[in-house]
């Protein structure tokens, strides 16, 4: 009986459909933040899953669906490391300015330009594109928000405030594929510079990295 027992091969436990779901599109975000969103194929899915790419297709019939939703779920994701739900005010905006200085966040950098440009063609991805986007800067005007009214932020436009640093983000962002950059110093403490400029703070009170400088004439963090 024992030995009869040993040798019985369990069966494989079915996995409910949202989980199903859930754990495709989590392969399709670690595909594009890791290489981009037209590696994210069947066959990639599959394989990286350990399943068949018909298995793929039955929860996603269109290849489109998977991409665009696997982009949402890579920048969810991302906001939450941006934007920790514990932080609020200046500690949250000097968390946001340290986590886009420290270069960590180069991966999400690299997955919006890429989205950015398969928009042109992919009307879905353009709309998901200006949701997380829309999503993203509401939850900077909140921080900017809550520092101003505690008052450790200078009263402003907080909504100017917040275009700036996010057109400094973004146009910093646009140089993550170039691996020679002009002044890399001056680039690694942009963002920092632009916050604090846009938020009327004196200069060094934002995080630098270290060797980085900037208008302000700060240095380190």
């Amino acid at each position: 009986m024992d030995a009869m027992a040993s040798s019985t091969t369990p069966r494989r436990t079915r996995k409910q459909p949202d989980e199903r779901r859930a754990e495709i599109l989590e392969a399709a975000a670690v595909i594009a933040l890791e290489r981009g969103l037209e590696r994210i194929t069947l066959r990639a899915l599959a394989e990286r899953l350990g399943v068949r790419p018909g298995l793929i297709t039955h929860y996603f019939p269109a290849v489109e669906d998977v991409v665009v939703q696997g982009f949402e779920r890579a920048a969810i994701v991302e906001r939450e490391r941006f934007f920790p739900r514990e932080l609020h005010g200046l500690a949250g905006v000097r968390h946001f300015v340290a986590h886009v200085e420290s270069g960590v966040s180069e991966p999400l950098a690299r997955l919006w330009l890429n989205a950015r440009h398969l928009s042109r063609f992919t009307p879905a991805l353009e709309a998901a594109l200006r949701e997380q986007d829309r999503l993203d800067r509401e939850r900077l005007l909140e921080l900017l928000a809550e520092g101003m009214a505690d008052g450790d932020i200078p009263a402003s436009d907080a909504e100017v405030a917040a275009a700036r640093i996010w057109i400094a983000v973004d146009g910093s962002g646009s140089y993550v594929n170039v691996t020679e950059l002009p002044s890399p110093a001056t680039h690694k403490a942009f963002v920092a510079d632009v916050a604090e400029w846009s938020l009327g703070l004196p200069a060094g009170s934002l995080p630098r990295p270290p060797g980085a400088t900037g208008a302000t004439g700060a240095t380190g963090a």
